[in-house]
């Protein structure tokens, strides 16, 4: 209930404040299982991706993010689940937590980067989503998030106004033909790479063969706000609110968490 109250209050004031453009919505299935796999520029990603649907979006958070009241209406209201507890590794139990929803039918979405992006570029995907589906027998549709890196960068706390967002879905991907081979790692990673190459395609990202890691992403976030607060220390300097404005300050009508 307080995901689709959420999306009926956001939708049109992010449509009125951003200029939203959806490409390949008919690919997506009106009913039944299917996993959005989606590139991850921007924490806006989780914003702007269940705001173009017409179903409801899942994805998977750590669990203590719901033990904090304060935070635990958000993350259910954009539509995110705690990750089972119990035994077994992380990503093992979101796994877990990703079937319950694909079981039911739903939309689960994922992105196989495991981290936001520390540069815009596209990373090595994780073979999670691979796992997911040929373990549920679903389709995967590659969706590209574009534009939410600049709306929004890594580090900032309001995101900038009225700028271009392009949400990209790709044709359905069955990967029926694996079916019959979950446990094989070279298929693994055929199907992975599959869903990257799509990504790519859809986004016109530079794709790095490797694994992004959070302490790139940190080290982006220092950098960053670095460039800001030496930026903003110039143009109180140099007296020019000019220079102070285009340093990244700005103003939103809701502060977005990075």
């Amino acid at each position: 209930m307080t995901y689709w109250l959420l999306k009926l209050i956001l939708t049109p004031l992010l449509r009125f404040f951003y200029r939203v453009n959806v490409e390949g919505m008919e690919h997506v299935p009106k009913d039944g299982p299917v996993i959005l796999a989606s590139n991850h520029v921007s924490f806006s990603d989780s914003i702007f991706l269940p705001l173009v649907l017409r179903r409801r979006i899942t994805f998977v958070a750590k669990a203590e993010y719901f033990e904090d009241p304060k935070t635990a209406w958000f993350f259910r209201a954009v539509g995110q689940i705690p990750i089972k507890r119990g035994g077994g590794s992380a990503s093992q139990r979101a796994l877990a937590s990703a079937k319950d929803v694909l079981a039911g039918g739903g939309v689960f979405g994922i992105y196989p980067e495991g981290t936001r992006s520390p540069d815009g570029k596209l990373y090595k995907g994780h073979t999670g989503v691979a796992r997911l589906a040929l373990a549920c027998r679903c389709p995967v549709l590659s969706v590209a998030m574009v534009g939410t890196r600049e709306a929004q960068p890594i580090g900032q706390v309001t995101p900038r106004l009225f700028m271009p967002i392009t949400v990209r879905f790709s044709a359905p991907m069955s990967f029926d033909r694996f079916y019959e081979r979950q446990d094989d790692p070279l298929v693994l990673r055929q199907i992975t790479d599959e869903i990257m190459w799509q990504l790519r395609e859809l986004s016109g990202q530079e794709y790095v063969n490797r694994y992004a890691k959070r302490g790139d992403v940190v080290e982006a976030v220092g950098a960053e706000t670095s460039a800001v607060v030496a930026a903003r220390r110039a143009a109180l300097a140099s007296g020019s609110s000019a220079s102070l404005a285009s340093s990244g300050s700005g103003l939103a009508a809701a502060a977005i968490p990075a």
